[in-house]
């Protein structure tokens, strides 16, 4: 079999975020360890950083095609055999149309298939193999989770790998493909992988705990200054490290008032963050494509919901107490009594961590255990055997 051509379809900017890019960068360098010749179709937007690691593999960055058709005409142009749809804003039709075409379509989704077509669906949410959870659901509050029992304590506890045999998102026919569901198949970059610790980490008793806070590549919505401002009200001794990913986000936490016995230094988005949070004894970060990489990291987090898709995994995750919960970004922004409240139990949650070793190490251990770092593998199998499949005589 010749060298397998995979093409990515993504998107990454100040508004839409980098988390697209980062899940499907994570793939693509196991296609490329795998044999394969990798090029990313879309618009990387004011990330220097995010084109230089594309550079750095040696993987080209073409301009994205939209439309069904012209998916098409790209995936003809250069010869592809697989392609990757990662986007909230491709039209779904795209899907369908390149299986049609004769190209095996892998579709990246977040609970919602979004009607597209494809041959196989990826699902690295935690707890995306089970039924979803109803529109009337509780989320999860500030310091909600910790008591959650922990993975492999039942047969409701979703083990790595499990639902590569589920039929694809949706009912009947017009959803074929096979669905590849929860964190046993999340995708994590090689300097994740590399950063793993081999056990979960112990507890560790400090007087100032080093905190990391970081809420995606560009902070689209602005968290950084309000989680700042809710970690300093906590009054507890720390050394706070805070990723600004625009001059903005700089500004706003610069002008946050430390306490006693508390520093904040913000610092730009880094190549070196998986080193950051290992070294962190808590992280303070959004509920999005990041919170794999804290598992994998064995890192104690407390999450932040700050957009309305992360809300699910957000319910899952807190609740199976692989992190703590601060509730939602609207409401911790929220002006009057209801936002002086949420602060407040944002505030008293991230306190109870920063002075509890066990609390964090009970998190950690959690998480660690959850996401093992294999995820990539299990979905560049799962594509390899399906194209081999396809090319088999009979």
């Amino acid at each position: 079999m010749s060298a397998l051509r995979v093409g990515f379809r993504c998107d990454a900017g100040p508004r839409r975020g980098v988390g697209h890019l980062v899940r499907c960068l994570a793939l693509a360098e196991e296609f490329l360890a795998r044999g394969a010749d990798v090029t990313v179709f879309g618009t990387v937007e004011r990330l220097d950083w995010a084109t230089a690691e594309l550079a750095a593999r040696g993987i080209p960055l073409l301009p994205g095609p939209d439309s069904a058709a012209e998916l098409v005409e790209a995936a003809r142009r250069h010869h592809l055999d697989v392609l990757v749809l990662d986007s909230y804003e491709l039209d779904p039709a795209g899907a369908g149309a390149l299986r049609a075409a004769g190209v095996y379509t892998l579709a990246i989704i977040d609970g919602d298939s979004r009607g597209q077509v494809a041959d196989l669906y990826l699902d690295q949410n935690f707890g995306a193999e089970q039924p979803r959870l109803g529109s009337g659901a509780a989320l999860p509050g500030p310091g909600s989770g910790a008591a959650q029992p922990g993975p492999g304590s039942g047969a409701a506890q979703p083990g790595p790998g499990s639902g590569a045999a589920q039929p694809g998102p949706g009912s009947g026919a017009e959803q074929p493909g096979r669905l590849l569901a929860g964190s046993g198949y999340a995708l994590l970059r090689d300097t994740v992988i590399s950063a793993r610790p081999p056990v979960a980490p112990p507890a560790a008793a400090v007087s100032r705990p080093r905190v990391l806070a970081f809420f995606g590549g560009t902070d689209a919505v602005g968290a950084a200054p309000v989680l700042t401002r809710v970690l300093a009200a906590t009054g507890h001794p720390m050394d706070l490290t805070v990723i600004v990913g625009r001059p903005e986000i700089e500004a706003a936490v610069d002008d946050v008032a430390p306490g006693r016995g508390q520093t904040i230094r913000p610092v730009p988005p880094t190549t070196s963050l998986p080193a950051l949070i290992t070294e962190a004894d808590l992280v303070v970060s959004a509920a999005g494509t990041s919170t794999w990489e804290l598992c994998c990291l064995g890192a104690a987090s407390a999450l932040v919901c700050v957009v309305d898709n992360q809300r699910e995994s957000y319910t899952r995750v807190v609740r199976h107490g692989l992190a703590a919960g601060l509730g939602e970004l609207p409401e911790l922004t929220a002006a009057g009594v209801a936002g002086r409240a949420a602060r407040a139990t944002a505030a008293r949650t991230l306190h109870g961590l920063l002075s509890s070793p066990q609390r964090r190490a009970t998190l950690a251990a959690r998480a660690w255990s959850t996401v093992d770092g294999q995820g990539r593998a299990r979905v560049v199998d799962a594509v390899f055997d399906a194209v081999r499949a396809a090319t088999v005589p009979g």
